[in-house]
């Protein structure tokens, strides 16, 4: 990592208030060039909920900096409701939210020393909201650049995939947004009279998203919305579209380079859930500031930097390692696609089993899934799945003949089975696996269906048991080289805990093999005879904001499984470690411990029980806030099940406290 100390232009940092059409102001940070009044310059947006005084600020202070250093006003804006903003906070991606956004943008574009045209940029939740606000067209957000975010509101974010119920993201996610939602503003910035009050108000008007994601369990318009993916038309604006192949998500930068008719131009690295340019596993890191400026400066500035010569897809294809929780740089090499799909990668169907082969039973262990990994890798010490032969033991599996040569895949593999459910709902998961002379088996791909979803995400039909169908798995995107002498490993199981919930009846598949096939989208490496390599700059930063990270008073594990060999009860405790505790420049000491908690039972898929736990807590001088909240989630056969609390205190005195129970039908889940 390079730090850059001095720019071209000296940089100002400012607070402002930015109104919104009915009154509420939001609270945005600027840094800018000095001199922009008199020379104006382009604006950049990021735009969360995650605070930017203290919980990005690290993150922050990496990257607006060096883009005001470059001649942007760089701005990170806290939605309405979170950090230091007014107003209230009542669900992911509101049309409150864009229409905020939207006026944003706006603002910026009128500001003297801003020459009318914005860009937006964000990871996450803001590489969503750009793509959503970018759809509804503001006259002045030209360009954007989206990274780790999704297109797919349903069937691609943190509440349900394949149809399914994400039950280890659902819980913990709604979990974190309950604590996060409930954080006060700071004193110093709204003031010591305001700050209180901005706090009840929150805290009144919370109600758990939980509740919410629930009672949507089809692909129905609460998904719908925000979903660009209904009309990938509506953005007009340029889209940088970036991903790495240990984040969920990344299957959207796919879908944007084949979908989109506004110039658009794909990322894909070995990256988990961070911007890549910050040196967090599994690498390599590349120089990404540099890369956007060349974006912005070709879109905001009419530079001609080259980028719209770039491949429309630019992609990292992993080489096989033996399997572990972390690493800290893949080996693997750059190729380049002008198109996607690309007419470089042809699909290679490969049958199952052949034709005398008899049906295959699949009735895998409740505890099938707890060798997952991590949902959201964010470059932690066990945030990728471990060596799969556990798992594929509790699996029905399909190997291969050892490959006699190289195998390069690109895309997303697919899984076509033609199989019978013993009851009317039933999951089932299917993962690739590299299978290595000495037994050592790596996930590459997986995918999941709810049976009941196999005809449409937006309704739910039931199997008649006794019938077989065709279905077909489509798993997440990758890009991995076989190497000779290995095998490919289809591995198939009926449950995937605590991934995917599971259905309220012991159930079990039975597969066709014959008549069952992989389909995988390889692709031929004799594409890149006589392309230019893919290169990047060293990752170039603004110096560190000089944050001192604090030891946990009790250390934990991240990851860690328990099994009860009495009650058949098996547990999963996950620390999500997404920074801990630190103190900022400013004298604000910030405290936060999470944990998750995922227990299952024998043979009994009603005993599945997820709950979250955190502890926040801000203290700066006299000032001290604490917000401890709990959620838990359990389902009957015909219900789920939740419980949820809050207690919020200021100086050791209780501000709120309160407690939701609540219950919602099971419809598809």
């Amino acid at each position: 990592m390079r730090y850059r100390e001095r720019f071209d232009r000296e940089v100002r940092v400012e607070d402002v208030w930015i109104p919104t059409r009915d009154g509420t102001r939001l609270h945005a940070r600027i840094w800018r060039p000095a001199d922009a009044t008199a020379d104006p310059v382009p604006a950049l947006l990021e735009y969360l909920p995650y605070r930017k005084g203290d919980w990005t600020a690290p993150r922050d202070a990496q990257r607006h900096p060096w883009y005001a250093g470059h001649g942007y006003a760089s701005v990170r804006v806290d939605l309405r409701g979170s950090g230091d903003s007014e107003g209230v906070m009542l669900d992911e991606y509101t049309e409150t939210e864009l229409a905020d956004g939207v006026d944003v943008v706006e603002w910026l574009a009128a500001q003297p020393w801003c020459t009318g045209k914005v860009g937006m940029f964000g990871i996450s939740w803001g590489g969503f909201n750009s793509l959503q606000i970018a759809a509804l067209r503001p006259g002045p957000l030209k360009a954007i650049v989206t990274v780790c975010s999704t297109d797919d509101r349903y069937d691609n974010d943190v509440h349900y995939t394949g149809g399914a119920v994400l039950g280890i993201d659902m819980l913990a996610w709604a979990g974190t947004m309950l604590a996060f939602t409930a954080r006060p503003p700071d004193p110093a910035t709204v003031g010591e009279d305001r700050w209180l009050p901005m706090w009840r108000q929150r805290l009144g008007a919370l109600e758990p998203y939980l509740h919410t994601w629930l009672a949507h369990q089809e692909r129905d318009d609460y998904w719908r919305h925000g979903s660009v993916c209904e009309d990938y038309g509506a953005i007009d604006a340029a889209v940088l579209a970036v991903g790495g192949w240990a984040d969920p998500y990344r299957d959207t930068v796919l879908r944007l380079v084949e979908h989109l008719d506004a110039p658009v131009r794909g990322l894909i690295g070995p990256w988990s859930h961070q911007y890549p340019d910050r040196g967090l596993p599994p690498g390599p890191a590349i120089g990404f500031l540099q890369e956007t400026l060349r974006w912005w400066d070709h879109w905001l500035k009419g530079v001609d930097t080259g980028v719209m010569a770039d491949p429309a897809l630019r992609s990292w294809i992993n080489d096989p390692v033996p399997p572990a929780t972390h690493h800290t740089t893949m080996p693997g090499r750059w190729v380049t696609d002008d198109a996607w799909p690309s007419p470089a990668v042809t699909w290679d169907e490969r049958p199952l089993g052949g034709p005398g082969a008899g049906p295959a039973v699949v009735r895998s262990p409740l505890h099938t899934g707890v060798d997952a990994g991590r949902f959201f890798p964010f470059g932690n010490a066990t945030d990728l799945p471990p060596d799969q032969r556990e798992e594929d033991g509790r699996s029905v599996c399909f190997d291969s003949a050892p490959l006699t040569g190289r195998v390069e895949i690109l895309g997303r593999p697919r899984v076509r089975l033609r199989l019978d459910s013993a009851t009317p709902r039933g999951h089932v998961i299917a993962r690739v696996c590299d299978v290595a002379p000495d037994g050592s088996s790596t996930l590459v791909s997986r995918g999941v269906l709810n049976l009941l979803s196999r005809h449409g995400r937006d309704r739910a039909v039931e199997w008649r048991p006794g019938t077989y169908e065709d279905v077909e798995v489509e798993l997440t995107a990758t890009g991995y080289a076989f190497p000779p002498g290995h095998r490919v490993r289809v591995a198939l199981s009926d449950q995937y805990w605590p991934w995917v919930w599971p259905h309220g009846e012991r159930g079990a598949l039975t597969v066709l093999p014959a008549d069952s096939a992989l389909l995988l989208p390889v692709r031929d490496p004799g594409a890149d005879a006589g392309r230019p390599p893919v290169a990047f700059e060293e990752p170039e930063q603004a110096p560190p904001l000089p944050v001192t990270s604090e030891p946990p008073a009790r250390p934990r594990p991240e990851r860690i499984v328990r099994h009860d060999v009495a009650t058949g009860e098996w547990t999963l405790e996950v620390d999500p470690n997404y920074g801990g505790s630190r103190t900022y420049p400013d004298g604000l000491r910030y405290g936060e411990s999470a944990l998750e908690t995922y227990r299952i039972r024998g043979t009994d898929p009603l005993s599945a029980v997820a709950s979250s736990q955190w502890t926040i807590r801000l203290r700066r001088g006299d000032w001290d806030a604490t917000v401890v909240t709990t959620t838990e989630l359990r389902a009957t056969a015909t219900e789920f099940i939740m419980d949820s609390g809050l207690e919020a205190r200021a100086n050791g005195e209780t501000v709120a406290k309160r407690t939701w129970h609540h219950t919602t039908p099971r419809t598809s889940a």
